[in-house]
């Protein structure tokens, strides 16, 4: 098997840029020309050879001693523009940014900058501004693939500003996580970070990792502690970690904690507010329980498609404040929600 040649920057001074195939493989094409060469030719010896012989080289004005210069001068003289290669403008370029940025926000489909929202743009710029502003706007590239990348280049300066300032910060750290499963059963450990920044406590999302296999302690701390070797931080950098009881956190042989404080011995340990709260409502006095467990199988008769619809429209029908009643059982501020709004629909309720 032939092995496949990559290019390298300094080729530019030789007047070749590079074309990537579907397959991946690299191909060199001259800018002076346009001539286009296999991957093996992809070597300064055969570069040098093609510029010295059908461009003269040094003799016909070309240095290729000086990178920079002639990828500039290739670039000002109008030779990359003539094959499509330009840069854009900074406005352009910042409204890119802030499409991809928007899109990411409010966890739109990829395809929705160009099918969508450059559409409408152009619309209503030829409408307002006219052709020539139309124009000008055209030049923003919104496919799918440019998005992407974008979003994710925007990602990676985030997470190298937050890791910037966990090295700066005065103290020492401390770090939350969790380990959920999502809609399609990958489970995914999400770490966040509190830190002090100019005499103020920021809190700020590190990283959101698959773990591939087991969920066990062990794959926990390999990786948070690879993410934090990886981009050269100690472990002990953290005076703090809280997590939820689960035993594979909390486990006092093999839980994620407990290969944390064989690195770090003094480190603290916090319990999450919102689960010990969840902890303390299954053990509530039995009135107050009971109470609560009424409450919540009304709720959830509600709750059922057909029941839904109907409880909705007899609200609407008898001119009720509310229509609607929701239930989680893991904040007591939700519980106390929907125990004020059954208090408020006793009536409605019943008669339902």
């Amino acid at each position: 098997m032939l092995k496949k040649r990559k290019r390298n920057d300094d080729y530019v001074r030789y007047g070749f840029t590079c074309t990537t195939e579907k397959d991946g493989n690299q191909r060199p094409q001259c800018v002076l020309c346009s001539s286009l060469f296999s991957n093996a030719n992809l070597k300064p010896s055969k570069l040098s050879e093609h510029f010295n012989k059908q461009h003269g080289g040094e003799a016909a004005g070309h240095d290729i001693d000086t990178p920079k210069s002639t990828r500039a001068r290739f670039e000002h003289s109008g030779t990359l523009r003539t094959f499509g290669f330009v840069s854009l403008e900074k406005p352009l370029l910042q409204a890119f940014y802030q499409v991809a940025y928007l899109r990411a926000k409010e966890k739109k489909p990829p395809t929705v900058a160009e099918e969508l929202v450059k559409l409408c743009a152009l619309g209503m710029t030829k409408i307002v501004l006219g052709r020539d502003a139309q124009k000008k706007l055209q030049q923003v590239p919104l496919s799918n693939d440019v998005i992407r990348s974008r979003i994710h280049a925007m990602s990676q300066d985030i997470l190298q500003q937050v890791l910037e300032d966990i090295k700066a910060s005065p103290l020492k750290v401390g770090i939350q996580l969790d380990e959920s499963t999502d809609v399609d059963g990958c489970s995914q450990l999400l770490v966040f970070e509190q830190y002090v920044k100019e005499k103020e406590i920021l809190e700020e999302f590190l990283f959101c990792e698959p773990l591939q296999l087991t969920t066990k302690g062990i794959d926990v701390f390999s990786l948070v502690k690879d993410f934090f070797l990886k981009h050269k931080i100690m472990f002990d950098v953290c005076a703090s970690i809280c997590t939820d009881g689960a035993s594979a956190m909390l486990g006092k042989n093999s839980g994620f904690v407990a290969y944390v404080k064989k690195e770090v011995p003094r480190i603290m340990i916090t319990h999450c507010m919102l689960h010990r709260r969840a902890l303390a409502a299954k053990t509530l006095p039995t009135e107050l329980k009971d109470t609560l467990s009424t409450a919540v199988s009304a709720v959830n008769f509600r709750g059922r498609t057909l029941n839904h619809r109907l409880f909705h429209a007899f609200c609407e029908e008898i001119g009720a404040e509310h229509t609607v009643l929701f239930h989680t059982e893991v904040r007591w501020l939700s519980c106390g929600r929907m125990l004020t709004r059954i208090f408020e629909m006793c009536e409605e309720i019943s008669l339902f």
